[in-house]
């Protein structure tokens, strides 16, 4: 059985049993045997077991991992420490160092964040070497929209950031209104400069944060 060693273990338990997520094991034990997928295996739930239920403070959502050799790590948007910065997450650390005045790190690795309480959630955990998506439809969104759903249930807020149209098609599970959700273009050099840039939801977030009695995030 899969364990995540905090309070997912119990929230997520019964999901492992149902028909679609039995269908999706089977998938990815062939994929893995069969092809290259990121992250490793070992890392595809990385961002469940750093950033537990309780410690939940923002939801970042992506899409699916990086396809790259060595980007993907279990955590949406990071790369590890020593890999080069792709496009979209550069943007965002454009956008941290314009919106909080700060030195942006000189590394792609995000798990800082997570360890505070940044949920790193992509909608869907493992691809497919060099082929965007090709994990899609297989179960994954299913999955995560079952974590959305016990977040937006949660009674402390939550901030949920939901970038592009893809993230923003979850924000239809946040219905939960002291919770805060912000929605801006992805931070692709496709569509950043038609509002990612100048969304401040570095700043958005901890001001909420902040409001309802609880500690920032060091971005």
């Amino acid at each position: 059985m899969l364990k995540f060693g905090n309070d997912w273990d119990k929230l997520l338990q019964e999901e492992f049993s149902k028909d679609y997520y039995l269908r999706l094991r089977s998938f990815l034990q062939q994929e893995y045997r069969q092809t290259t997928v990121f992250p490793p295996a070992v890392e595809i739930y990385a961002a469940l077991r750093v950033t537990s239920f309780q410690a939940t403070k923002v939801v970042l959502l992506g899409q699916d991992p990086y396809h790259g050799d060595g980007q993907a790590h279990g955590f949406a948007f990071s790369v590890p420490v020593l890999v080069p910065l792709p496009p979209s997450l550069r943007n965002i650390l454009q956008e941290l160092q314009a919106d909080l005045r700060c030195e942006p790190p000189n590394h792609g690795c995000l798990e800082a964040w997570a360890k505070q309480g940044v949920l790193l959630l992509n909608a869907v955990l493992t691809v497919r070497a060099n082929a965007a998506a090709s994990h899609a439809e297989r179960g994954w969104e299913q999955f995560t929209d079952r974590v959305v759903e016990l977040l937006n249930e949660k009674p402390q807020p939550v901030v949920f950031l939901l970038w592009g149209n893809y993230a923003q098609t979850k924000g239809r599970l946040v219905t939960n209104p002291h919770h805060l959700v912000l929605r801006a273009p992805h931070p692709s050099p496709l569509s950043a400069h038609r509002g990612f840039f100048g969304c401040r939801h570095f700043s958005r977030a901890n001001t909420f944060l902040e409001a309802t009695n609880q500690t920032p995030i060091t971005w």
